[in-house]
């Protein structure tokens, strides 16, 4: 199930990658680029529930759908951290605990799919408001100015990538400790 609607979706995210870098190479004033790489984010990351539900309404899901959509998720929000680096929206120590973490935890999930226990380290709510968070901060800092006149983006979207930086060492903990006894149970 190389090209289903849901995996083309998935395809979407990564393609969006360049698009979203893209904007900020343009002429355009910093408040238009802001605007444009903050409504594509917001679109492309909102496929992320489409490609889900439209596998599970068609039943399209698939192995390759079920390793793509993560991997896009990862490539979406490690490119926006790079961007807000760049500009100075993002500190670089928070910045490297998220995709560090993201790294991490995907070279772990490799490992315990490879040993037969995955299960161990399958998503878990600290994981998912973790990404929650990160979807809600890298938009408002993308967009970096007061939404309807009111709220600070950038205020905002510094503490919530904080708490997403929170989350991020939390849920890299938590997935730690229920594969550290995998991993010893299969050394001996």
């Amino acid at each position: 199930m190389f090209l289903t609607i849901p995996t083309i979706l998935t395809w979407a995210r990564i393609a969006a990658i360049p698009l979203i870098v893209g904007v900020y190479y343009l002429g355009w004033s910093d408040a238009t680029k802001n605007l444009v790489a903050t409504a594509m984010f917001v679109l492309f990351a909102a496929t992320d529930w489409l490609d889900g539900w439209l596998a599970r309404r068609l039943n399209q899901t698939s192995s390759f759908g079920a390793f793509l959509d993560p991997v896009a998720d990862k490539f979406l929000i490690c490119a926006s951290l790079l961007v807000l680096l760049e500009h100075g929206r993002v500190d670089a120590l928070v910045a490297l605990i998220i995709i560090g973490r993201e790294i991490a935890i995907s070279a772990l999930r490799e490992w315990m799919a490879h040993i037969g226990a995955s299960r161990s380290v399958a998503v878990h709510m600290i994981g998912k408001l973790k990404t929650v968070a990160q979807m809600v901060a890298i938009p408002f800092l993308l967009y970096d100015g007061h939404l309807f006149g009111v709220l600070d983006t950038h205020l905002w979207g510094t503490v919530l990538v904080y708490v997403a930086a929170v989350l991020t060492v939390w849920s890299m903990i938590y997935y730690l400790r229920r594969a550290i006894p995998e991993i010893k149970a299969r050394a001996q």
